[in-house]
Order: C-alpha cells, then sequence, then structure tokens
C-alpha cells in the first residue's frame, strides 16, 4: 500500500494570533516533497487554555504539533520528556505526541544556525556574535550557537541581568572562559561578524539602541521577524555597510526540523524558501 491510501496524520499550529502563520502552507510543501502522508492545519489556542487545547487535538489523533507566541513556555510544561536542546532552552516550539509520552523539542536554534551557514553561506566557527535581546527567542538559538565554536557569543540586552542569567545558564557548555559575555545594549564594542536582533522591537517598528560601529561590511545582520519591507533593523544595519536577512529562511528551516523531528526525514528547503521569497 503506498503512503498515499493511508489516512493522512494530523499535525496543526497552535498561537494566539494564528491567523497569519505560513506554516500549513510549509508543511503542505514538504508533505508534497516527500511523500508523506500529512494535513496540518491552524489552531487558535485561548491564552489561558494552550494545555486542553493540545490534549485535546493529541486526544482527536493528532500526531504532533508546532508551537508559536505566547505558548512556548506553556508548551514546555506540558512535555513528559524535553530534549537536551528544548531543555536548554526552556521553551518548545515542536510537540510529538507517542501514546502516553508528549515530546517536547526546539528547533528555533537549528533553524536558525541552518538558515545562517547553509543559506546565508556564513560560517559561525571562530566568528564573533552579538545576539540582541535575553527573552525566549534568544535562549533558544543559544546553544546551538555555541555548538558551531564560535570565539564569542555577545548577548546584548535591556536588562542586563536578564543576559547574564542566560551566560550562568550555559556556563556548561563553553569551549572556552569569556566565550559567552552578557552587558546592555551600548556595551557591545567593534565590529561583529554576526549580529541577530532576537528581540521584538521591530514588530513596533523599533530599534535595540545598539552602537553603529557593531556593523562592517562583513557583518551579516539577521533579524528574526520578516514581512514583505526590510525591518528597522535591517535598514539601520544596511545603512552601516552590513549584509542583511530577515527570519523567513530560519522560519522554513525550523520547520524542516520540525518535520524531521516528527516523519524521520528532512526535507529540501531551497525551493520552498525561493518560492515564499518571492510571494512576500
Amino acid at each position: 500500500m503506498s503512503k498515499q491510501n493511508i489516512n493522512p496524520d494530523q499535525y496543526c499550529v497552535f498561537g494566539n494570533p494564528i491567523a497569519h502563520s505560513k506554516s500549513p502552507l510549509i508543511h503542505a510543501a514538504f508533505a508534497l516533497q516527500t511523500g508523506e502522508p500529512i494535513v496540518y492545519e491552524r489552531r487558535l489556542a485561548p491564552l489561558d487554555g494552550f494545555a486542553l487545547a493540545a490534549r485535546t487535538f493529541a486526544a482527536e489523533g493528532g500526531k504532533g504539533a508546532n508551537v508559536t507566541v505566547p505558548f512556548k513556555l506553556d508548551a514546555c510544561a506540558l512535555a513528559t520528556v524535553l530534549t537536551p536542546r528544548a531543555r536548554a532552552a526552556g521553551a518548545v516550539n515542536t510537540l510529538r505526541f507517542d501514546a502516553d509520552t508528549i515530546l517536547g523539542d526546539n528547533t528555533d536554534g537549528a533553524g536558525l544556525v541552518a538558515d545562517i551557514v547553509r543559506n546565508a553561506g556564513v560560517a559561525i566557527a571562530g566568528k564573533r556574535v552579538l545576539l540582541l535581546g535575553a527573552g525566549g527567542a534568544a535562549r533558544g538559538v543559544v546553544l546551538p550557537l555555541l555548538e558551531q565554536g564560535p570565539q564569542e557569543v555577545f548577548i546584548a540586552n535591556r536588562t542586563v541581568a536578564t543576559a547574564e542569567a542566560l551566560v550562568a545558564q550555559f556556563a556548561d557548555a563553553l569551549a572556552h572562559p569569556g566565550q559567552l559575555r552578557a552587558g546592555g545594549f551600548a556595551q557591545p564594542d567593534g565590529v561583529f561578524d554576526i549580529v541577530i536582533n532576537a528581540t521584538s522591537a521591530s514588530l513596533a517598528g523599533d530599534l535595540p539602541p545598539v552602537p553603529p560601529g557593531i556593523f562592517g561590511s562583513h557583518t551579516l545582520a539577521l533579524d528574526m521577524m520578516y514581512g514583505a519591507q526590510p525591518t528597522v533593523f535591517m535598514d539601520f544595519a544596511a545603512q552601516h555597510g552590513a549584509q542583511v536577512r530577515d527570519g523567513l529562511g530560519m522560519l522554513v528551516e525550523q520547520a524542516a526540523e520540525a518535520f524531521d523531528v516528527w516523519r524521520g526525514v528532512r526535507p529540501q528547503t531551497q525551493d520552498l524558501l525561493a518560492q515564499l521569497r518571492g510571494s512576500l
């Protein structure tokens, strides 16, 4: 019996809001490419009702789910088993329902690294990396960045204590003392090879108050947000000589990583990414 003749497995993405999500489009393309029999939908969960919504979906036969804002911490609490990268992040964006087990994973960091290294063609090993923000989005990418062997990752945040807590959390993962540092937005000094905006400032059209001297002609400045227009951060970085990139590649790559968690197959991403860029 071919896979196409089997009743498809059910997957979804939970969020609030969720109508804007491109995940159904992405996973439909992956299913077509790989021949995996899945259907995938958006599900709006009440702000105070994520756990019930997720358990209900699993009880209906759902095999797995992506989780977006604002439920990544709720998903972490719901999971009965966490992958090492989800435990390190303290946040979950991918759930897999296996009988009585709920596996929680975090594919954001792997997606970011894949987009930088594979799609943008920029190595992280030996480089100076500046991570702006210390919230859930930043927390999910620290370990995968460190695993690439950068010279330094500097976490800059408005509340320095929050960034310092992240440094303390990942102390055991460091290749050498000083590989991971923290400070305020004004503190980073010199030009960085890679600058990642993991703050939500772009949603409000704002800019983290960083010194323009962090950007150089060889700097890759990546904003985790994406849309039809460059973000304020991308415009600012480009004005100071950086190469800029939005978060669409990260979105597609983290989805491919989640698909692999569910189905044991990692889809190709280049054609889909080009198609999505053309439709923005």
